[in-house]
């Protein structure tokens, strides 16, 4: 039997991090079985879905490295196939039409309520006689379609992560609404649990694989495969994830969709090798850092934990600095072009490569996130910085007018500022103001920068001096030194 799994979001908001890691978790074992990964998006909600959310989940799979080998297949191009199975359901006698109206749905569960009692359908259109049916038609009533569910049944499946899962049909909520009310006196529009199980039906979906929120729909789908005389899959209900209070992940923790954190400066790479890691744990439970090839050869649902995966930023983080220092210069000046490019800087990429690649090779060690190169590296494209407090102390130094009076003049005579040459001034001008190296530096790098911390002093002084800056800058310190 040849594996086939799917992913299936809802283009009703941006690819969220919960849908791409059940994606991972599909795609790895889709690859570790040499089977097939299949993309449908899932758009019979037709008033929330749209199609820039659809664009975003399919470049977050594309960037995610989340090939597919099938799709994407669009639910909203297949009514007729949920009609047909529909008309199965009604002619089997395991669907029927009900007309309750929308007040008196409302009373059955206040009074259900009142009485300490689970909200529940309680069937009551189930066995309409013809004459019944006439006269709720002639009152001008709509009719959705219920999927009969008898009380009596328990439903039990074997899950690939939780083992053996049982559900009383009792608690299912009663007779299901698989289709909506259709205007025309037909069939409506289908709803999740029914087009989801005709789809994997067609498709010959092997394995569903997603979150534990979809437990209860499992039990009720599993009913609807029965009815139509379908193989049932295998399931697996992979944990949820969570944020530092234990609680499902959402947008009230801040950033949550994959372009999200691509803007944020995270690699797909690292982020891809995060979420294999959120809930699932190689056989080697020391190794962090693998490529998904890598994780879909050692990839299976028993090493899947059944408790939910709390979201560290920390842990990402620290992957994807491994991830960034390993970039060589030219690639990882490719990534940060854009963010530069965002911030509003003024750079021509082609004529200023030479300094670029400098400036990557200087600050590309220190990088957590590519998005940091932005503040990391604003000195050196706009022409003048203004000092910070504790640069501003640094320049009121009783020898600092000093020492920058003797660097401007000796960096003005070296037609070529260098590795070598730069050095040598500071040491000249360390010995002829008899003061500790130290001082020249910070004073140096306070002119410079603004700042008394940075980057290395010698390579980000010949930065500024390939834009013809430094000059500039020494001289507007001097200007404000005693």
């Amino acid at each position: 039997m040849t594996v086939r799994v799917r992913i299936a979001p809802s283009p009703t908001g941006n690819l969220h991090i919960g849908t791409a890691r059940t994606a991972v978790f599909n795609w790895l074992f889709a690859r570790h079985h040499g089977g097939q990964f299949i993309l449908r998006i899932e758009d019979t909600d037709l008033e929330r879905s749209k199609s820039e959310y659809t664009q975003n989940i399919l470049d977050g799979l594309k960037w995610l490295g989340l090939n597919w080998d099938e799709g994407p297949i669009f639910q909203s191009e297949r009514p007729e196939a949920y009609q047909k199975a529909i008309q199965t359901l009604l002619d089997k006698g395991a669907a029927y039409r009900c007309y309750c109206t929308e007040t008196e749905l409302d009373e059955m569960r206040a009074a259900q309520k009142a009485r300490n009692e689970a909200p529940r359908y309680d069937n009551r259109h189930r066995n309409l006689t013809s004459e019944q049916e006439a006269a709720f038609i002639a009152e001008g009533r709509k009719a959705v379609i219920r999927f009969k569910i008898e009380d009596n049944r328990e439903i039990s499946w074997k899950d690939l992560v939780r083992g053996t899962v049982s559900w009383k049909a009792s608690d299912l909520g009663g007779d299901m609404v698989v289709a909506r009310a259709s205007a025309d006196g037909g069939i409506g529009q289908p709803l999740y649990n029914l087009a989801v199980v005709v789809d994997d039906i067609e498709m010959d979906i092997t394995q569903v694989i997603r979150g534990e929120d979809h437990i209860a729909n499992t039990a009720k789908q599993i009913l609807l495969y029965e009815a139509f005389d379908a193989k049932v899959p295998d399931f697996a209900h992979t944990p949820l994830i969570l944020n530092k209070q234990g609680q499902k992940l959402s947008k009230r923790d801040g950033v949550t969709s994959i372009s999200d954190f691509q803007k944020m400066g995270y690699t797909p790479e690292a982020l891809v090798n995060y979420m294999t890691l959120l809930g699932w744990s190689p056989p080697d439970s020391t190794q962090e850092i693998f490529t998904l090839s890598e994780a879909a050869k050692e990839f299976s649902f028993d090493r899947v934990n059944k408790a939910g995966a709390k979201f560290d930023w920390d842990r990402l983080n620290w992957l994807n600095s491994q991830y960034v220092h390993k970039v060589p210069v030219a690639e990882l000046l490719e990534k940060l072009i854009p963010y530069w490019q965002e911030a509003g800087f003024e750079f021509n990429p082609e004529t200023d490569h030479p300094w670029l690649e400098t400036l990557v090779a200087l600050i590309g060690p220190s990088l957590t996130r590519l998005d940091e190169a932005v503040e990391m590296s604003r000195m050196f494209f706009i022409p003048t910085v203004e000092a910070n407090e504790e640069a501003t102390a640094q320049l009121q130094q009783p020898q600092a007018k000093d020492i920058l009076t003797d660097i401007l003049a000796a960096s003005s005579d070296k037609s070529e500022l260098n590795a070598e040459t730069a050095p040598e001034i500071i040491k000249q001008v360390t010995k002829a103001q008899n003061v500790k190296k130290g001082a020249v530096m910070r004073s140096l790098r306070a002119a410079l920068t603004g700042e008394v911390h940075g980057p290395d002093l010698i390579q980000s002084w010949l930065i500024l001096r390939s834009r013809g800056w430094d000059g500039d800058r020494l001289q507007q310190a001097l200007a404000s030194s005693k």
